[in-house]
């Protein structure tokens, strides 16, 4: 768990810092604990995710920060059960990606992702 901020949003999110934990994702979720804002993707080195929704039942949002921590991208994902999900690629190279619920925050392009949490 850590705590982040973005812009003015200050928010508690599980962490996903390794290959299994990114894989898995919120899926199996339809909602989240009161006291967990989302689940912040971090890569140990810029690269071009591709994020789905396949058995993931809670509709989220997803946001894209590059290397500096600058929000680069967005996209809203919604819920997919079975075969032929959508997916949803990354802009560019990213080194952090966080997933809250839809509409739960309001970030802005060229808002910066901050934490004391992890380097």
């Amino acid at each position: 768990m850590a705590e982040v901020t973005v812009g003015d949003s200050h928010l508690r999110v599980w962490v996903a810092d390794e290959p299994a934990e990114r894989s898995q994702g919120l899926r199996g979720f339809s909602e989240l604990p009161d006291d967990i804002d989302g689940m912040l993707f971090v890569f140990p080195e810029p690269v071009v995710p591709t994020f789905v929704m396949d058995d993931t039942s809670l509709a989220l949002d997803l946001w894209l920060f590059d290397e500096s921590g600058e929000l680069v991208g967005s996209e809203e994902m919604l819920p997919c059960a079975g075969e032929g999900c959508p997916r949803y690629p990354a802009p560019e190279s990213v080194s952090w990606a966080l997933e809250t619920p839809l509409d739960a925050v309001d970030l802005r392009l060229g808002d910066f992702l901050s934490t004391s949490d992890f380097p």
